[in-house]
């Protein structure tokens, strides 16, 4: 018996939690007091989370909307993404990568890690539930955790803990172009692609330049599509590597000895040498160094994989904006 089907035991005979729960509990919905915090969320950070807690005996329940971990590198990524950083600066607490792994893991690989990385600690994620609400009641000091199954069943939990794990990247967007509705071609969001192939001798419009467009754009080009990019803003592209070590690896051994302006020119300056000037391609950089504005606004400087010699060669077209969209011969 796992600890929920014991607590979910003790519950039913609790005559005080029962009429606690009679009193402040919707009637169309089941409840279940979790001795532990609710993570939402069954990828990498939620993972990690359950894990850490469980190595020091607090128990968790971790509910996800899909039905397998790590949802989005496993039904919305493409084939040939590889993690862009070294290993050793995304594997999970208290389990490290395989020693076997190269030092870029393939996505499959990444994968594979998680999976063996639920099994180690024996996390059990609740499949199939949508979190719909959370709400903190200070009535009971403990908040109230509301989730929708497959087949409409509400589900409540009682915590007094919370983990959001959702990442930053869950949510599709998709930028709103005049003649999108008309358009009579195939139209998606880079989570619905999956490899060039299918797309082999067709011309095709990528709208966005960080990592994943950069890195789609490259992915048709290898499998003979013509594709055009749209950057719509500034941005930095830096080397992968640079001095012969990952670029994400040198600009955190130099934060620990130098201010975070000096890093960021010292950045900006190899890559001029590596790259040379990237705005002669259509990608201008912005006024803040790439660490700066990673930290103020969020936004990631592009490693590059190889994109940006397609773009030197002509064989990825640069476009500075797109309006509207309207059909065409292919």
């Amino acid at each position: 018996m796992d600890y929920l089907s014991e607590i979910e035991g003790k519950q039913a005979h609790d005559p005080m939690f029962l009429e606690k729960m009679k009193e402040s509990s919707s009637s169309s919905s089941s409840c279940l007091c979790v001795p532990g915090p609710v993570i939402v969320g069954a990828g990498p950070s939620g993972l990690a989370t359950a894990a850490c807690l469980k190595e020091k005996g607090v128990p968790s329940v971790i509910l996800e909307r899909s039905n397998c971990i790590a949802s989005l590198w496993q039904l919305k990524t493409y084939d040939r993404l590889r993690l862009h950083l070294p290993k050793q600066f995304c594997e999970l607490p208290l389990m490290g990568f395989p020693t076997g792994f190269p030092t870029y893991p393939s996505k499959q690989q990444f994968v594979d890690y998680l999976e063996a990385y639920a099994r180690k600690f024996d996390i059990k994620p609740r499949f199939n539930e949508t979190v719909s609400q959370a709400e903190y009641d200070p009535t009971l000091g403990f908040w109230r955790v509301t989730s929708v199954g497959v087949k409409g069943k509400e589900m409540e939990y009682v915590c007094r803990w919370l983990v959001v794990a959702t990442g930053e990247n869950a949510e599709a967007m998709m930028p709103e172009m005049e003649g999108m509705g008309e358009f009579s071609g195939d139209i998606r969001h880079t989570s619905l692609y999956k490899s060039g192939e299918e797309f082999r001798g067709k011309r095709v419009l990528v709208v966005g330049c960080g990592n994943s467009g950069m890195e789609v754009c490259l992915d048709l080009c290898n499998h003979n599509a013509r594709p055009s990019l749209v950057v719509r803003d500034t941005v930095h592209v830096l080397p992968q590597e640079m001095l012969g070590t990952s670029t994400f690896g040198l600009s955190m051994w130099l934060l620990k000895w130098f201010p975070l302006r000096l890093v960021d020119r010292f950045l900006l300056i190899v890559s001029w040498l590596m790259l040379g000037d990237t705005s002669r391609f259509g990608l201008a950089r912005p006024h803040l160094g790439p660490l700066q504005l990673k930290n103020l606004s969020g936004k990631t400087p592009v490693l590059d994989v190889g994109t940006l010699a397609k773009i030197k060669s002509g064989d990825i077209k640069n476009c500075c904006c797109c309006r509207y969209v309207r059909a065409s011969r292919a």
